[in-house]
């Protein structure tokens, strides 16, 4: 086992109003705190996915867990081959290499808190999904920097077949 012993001496305060915010509803992402910003400790943002609406397609991480607290709502979790649907208070932590996802259950809204640590850079992956978005750059240049943010994205029949519900 591996320790991770994270080089930063001063407390990180986001205040809310000064967090840079990447999308719209119905899916919004709040960036809180970068690796950078914590010694390598973790990286945090905060989704807010209305109506139902996806948020991460199935991926995995290589060397971060991924950990997704519910502050409202109702959201669905593939964690593996399982997909699971949680409430407001509950958590889920996927381990590293392990398939995940997460969505607004259908018809439901859902704010997430998500934190992966150790930490990596994950605030430029975020603006450049926001650049896929508005078509500034195509969908398929997300497979070019799996490997700088380590996301690297799968297919998985499981959330597929709970997502089409």
């Amino acid at each position: 086992m591996s320790l991770i012993v994270p080089s930063f001496d001063a407390s990180v305060i986001v205040r809310s109003a000064e967090a840079e915010t990447i999308g719209a509803a119905p899916n919004t992402i709040r960036l809180l705190a970068d690796s950078s910003a914590t010694g390598g400790a973790l990286s945090t943002q905060r989704v807010s996915l209305l109506d139902g609406a996806d948020g991460a397609a199935p991926h995995h991480h290589a060397g971060s867990a991924e950990m997704f607290y519910l502050l409202d709502g109702t959201a669905q979790f593939l964690s593996g081959d399982r997909v699971v649907t949680a409430d407001s208070g509950d958590l889920v932590v996927v381990p590293p290499g392990t398939e995940h996802a997460f969505a607004a259950a259908p018809g439901e809204n859902a704010d997430i808190l998500i934190v992966i640590t150790p930490g990596i850079e994950r605030f430029e992956y975020f603006r450049h999904l926001e650049r896929i978005a508005y078509g500034k750059v195509p969908p398929e240049s997300l497979l070019d920097v799996q490997e700088l943010y380590d996301t690297y994205f799968t297919r998985s029949e499981a959330w597929a077949r709970a997502r089409s519900r």
